[in-house]
């Protein structure tokens, strides 16, 4: 790129400097925190300025992170779930104000008034089809929706925000019928096609995904093994298919970055939609949730900052009023990098004034 003035050359090198900074504190905390493997991108005014593998996709094996190793995302699925809504929405197919049951014919009684949008913001009050032990029924997963519907509100609807595996699952059945393909096909054609997602997919623990990194933990095992808290272990997980939509997506950083770009641009929804996907959902009594359509809201306040979540090892957080989005995924369940990712975000800032004493 050529540099055509002053100006134009300061903010390079502020990026350079930035980058450095983030290079040198992932490699830091990588090291403290034990993250066997990560992904990290960084972009700024719709350009990604830094990405970067670090570590190994598979520790016993010693595979590296390359560009092309998938991490899930979990949890972060959602955030995707929300923009295929807001999609259906701008083309006149669902009605954020509508209740569920104008698309789904068999709720509960007690279902039927919550509000489409009540299920993006985790305000329903729905019970919980996932528990301690994972799907609620003790069977199948059509079993655990047999067993979610037969119990009653957690609470009354839009009273509270409470986050829970139901409300996506239904988001899911949703998208089916107003699109009548399957929810992962939804995703692949509108929104993997679109921006150049080519190797993002669906899975678990248990599915064989190619170049799929290994998840690993630092949690004790309870054996009687001699150093069993500093033992590293695989960590398995389940997502069922019927809750893809709120957890599937195994992805990996440079396609996220370019699916962050596409949507900051109007490739994926217009800015009304957008701006109504990050705005926070509203309880009852006038009150903001913690949580937007499909996207949890760290600071609803200018500067703004909201952030797809997942595993406890992966998170991506947009910073709109900063023109700002870092992505960092890793394969150690309990990394957060959420709560790292705001350190790096502080690299990209313009610096403060001195004040003058």
């Amino acid at each position: 790129m050529l540099i055509s003035c002053p100006c134009e050359a300061l903010a390079a090198t502020k990026v350079q400097e930035a980058n450095r900074l983030t290079t040198q504190f992932v490699r830091q905390t990588m090291a403290e925190q034990r993250i066997p493997g990560l992904q990290v991108a960084v972009i700024k005014d719709g350009q990604v300025v830094l990405s970067e593998c670090h570590g190994f996709a598979n520790v016993e094996n010693r595979v590296p992170v390359t560009p092309d190793t998938l991490f899930p995302i979990n949890s972060a699925t959602k955030s995707f779930t929300g923009v295929a809504v807001m999609q259906l929405a701008q083309g006149g197919l669902v009605d954020l104000e509508a209740p569920a049951s104008r698309y789904l014919d068999d709720l509960p009684a007690a279902w039927r008034g919550i509000r489409v949008h009540q299920l993006l913001g985790h305000t329903s009050g729905l019970p919980d089809i996932v528990g301690p032990d994972g799907l609620i029924g003790g069977g199948t997963e059509r079993d655990a929706w047999t067993a979610v519907k037969a119990l009653p509100l957690d609470a009354p609807v839009g009273e509270r925000f409470a986050y829970n595996q139901t409300n996506f699952g239904l988001l899911a059945q949703i998208i089916v019928k107003q699109t009548k393909m399957p929810y992962e096909r939804y995703l692949a054609d509108h929104q993997f096609a679109v921006v150049g997602m080519p190797l993002t997919t669906f899975g678990d623990s248990y599915d064989l995904v190619p170049n799929a990194a290994t998840i690993y933990s630092h949690s004790p095992r309870g054996t009687l093994a001699p150093n069993d808290n500093a033992r590293m272990s695989r960590w398995i997980y389940d997502m069922p298919y019927s809750l893809w939509a709120g957890g599937g997506i195994q992805t990996t950083a440079t396609e996220l970055s370019r699916w962050l770009i596409a949507l900051s641009n109007g490739r994926l929804i217009n800015q009304d939609h957008l701006q109504r996907m990050w705005t926070p959902e509203k309880l009852n009594n006038g009150t903001e949730g913690a949580w937007a359509a499909g996207w949890s809201v760290l600071q609803a306040a200018p500067p703004r900052q909201v952030a797809g979540i997942g595993g406890a090892r992966a998170a991506f957080v947009v910073y709109p009023d900063e023109g700002l989005a870092i992505v960092l995924l890793t394969n150690l369940a309990g990394a957060n990098p959420q709560r790292f990712i705001p350190r790096i975000a502080e690299f990209y800032r313009p610096a403060q004034p001195t004040p003058k004493h």
